[in-house]
């Protein structure tokens, strides 16, 4: 809960003291770096200004994008110290002017450009939706970044269709199980994909065509689909990409939503960072016109907060709500933990671990110390995920 320092002192005479500050928490990165860059921290409750909401926070969503940017590998990352995360859901608390198509108490979910990991946040009415009144404040928080840019994929950029099929990395992964439940909402839709070898047995309950990331994987799809696929979705980059490429049928699509291959371990690796990109053969347009073929890239925040197309964001959002309404669609929660566990979340994505989505609790009490660092609550004995370049998705937190 928020904590209320005083001040002054109250002053004699019958003189009113001023109005105590009200602090919040947040998870802070003071620097670029490895996990004790990440700490839990006190601000200043923060006021909504015009056009924005204040949101008191339920639930947070943790993405591979968040391992990237503690680490600083992405370009134009702003300077710390800042608060991290990119998407939460709560009930808003505060409206400040110009807020008209919302109210005090609403349930909310809010995908925002930085601060989601607080206890409170403003957050402009642009990037916040009304939650439907059956989801839950996990499920909420675990929806933006996989299932719009699972959504946005799928059908907006590669146009699934009946019959189709579609081949992904770290199908185990918050979007992976995000591509595998939209991809039910297409009739005779194939799906294939790769996950480290200890997720193996649990993914095949939902999924049928799974292959070790460390096998010869294109080998595998081929014998069973001699002519390809339909769609690449590649989070991981590198040597990853030209097998992506050579997975395509004629007309196929292959879309580069990250680069999770160069996060190997706590801290950046610049040799992993230079050997992902050395691997990538150049790519012939010529080629691609003889083949007919097409390459495409997605950043879901880019899209959303550079190129300001909050408009379009929402109505992808209103197609999710649609979809989970009905049913289709239900976020997979792998575990939650406290905000003063962040560090141990942080190390189970890091070790691939994780089969769903990690989601944070300001409210959760933390683990003791003898046993948080294996687990968060509902966590699963399931995810023995091994070391390897099985990334969940990264620019796209995924």
């Amino acid at each position: 809960m928020p904590e209320t320092v005083s001040t002054t002192e109250t002053k004699p005479d019958g003189v009113a003291a001023p109005v105590p500050e009200k602090h919040m928490r947040c998870i802070v990165l003071s620097g670029y770096g490895g996990l004790k860059m990440v700490k839990v921290q006190k601000k200043p409750e923060i006021k909504p200004t015009e056009g924005q909401v204040l949101i008191r926070v339920k639930s947070c969503g943790l993405n591979f994008l968040d391992l990237m940017v503690r680490q600083g590998v992405l370009d134009n990352l702003p300077k710390t110290p800042l608060t991290m995360g990119f998407e939460c859901a709560g009930e808003i608390e505060e409206l400040g002017e110009n807020a008209p198509d919302f109210a005090v108490g609403d349930r909310v979910i809010a995908f925002t450009d930085y601060s989601a990991w607080a206890e409170h946040v403003a957050v402009p009415v642009q990037y916040v939706y009304k939650m439907p009144s059956n989801m839950s404040y996990q499920d909420g928080a675990a929806l933006p970044m996989h299932y719009l840019t699972a959504y946005i994929m799928l059908f907006d950029i590669g146009n699934l269709r009946k019959g189709q099929s579609v081949f992904l990395h770290s199908v185990g992964g918050g979007l992976g199980h995000a591509v595998c439940q939209l991809c039910k909402t297409v009739e005779d839709v194939t799906v294939y994909g790769t996950a480290s070898s200890g997720k193996l047995d649990i993914i095949k309950e939902n999924v049928a065509h799974v292959f070790d990331h460390g096998t010869d994987y294109a080998q595998e799809v081929k014998k069973l689909s001699p002519e390809g696929v339909d769609l690449v979705l590649d989070s991981l980059c590198g040597e990853d990409t030209n097998k992506g490429i050579g997975l395509l049928k004629p007309m196929g699509k292959y879309i580069l939503y990250g680069s999770s291959s160069i996060v190997t371990g706590e801290t950046k690796s610049f040799f992993s960072f230079a050997k992902s990109w050395w691997q990538v053969d150049k790519v012939s347009p010529i080629k691609l016109y003889d083949e007919n073929k097409t390459i495409s890239g997605f950043q879901l925040r880019q899209l959303a907060f550079h190129q300001r197309q909050h408009q379009y964001v929402r109505n992808v959002m209103n197609k999710l709500f649609q979809l989970y309404s009905q049913g289709k669609i239900h976020p997979v929660i792998d575990s939650t933990w406290a905000f003063e566990d962040i560090a141990d979340a942080m190390q189970k994505m890091h070790d691939r671990k994780n089969i769903g989505k990690l989601i944070l609790d300001p409210n959760l009490e933390p683990k003791p110390k003898s046993t948080h660092a294996q687990e968060g609550t509902k966590g699963s004995d399931a995810a023995e995920g091994e070391k390897e370049k099985e990334g969940e998705h990264s620019v796209n937190g995924e």
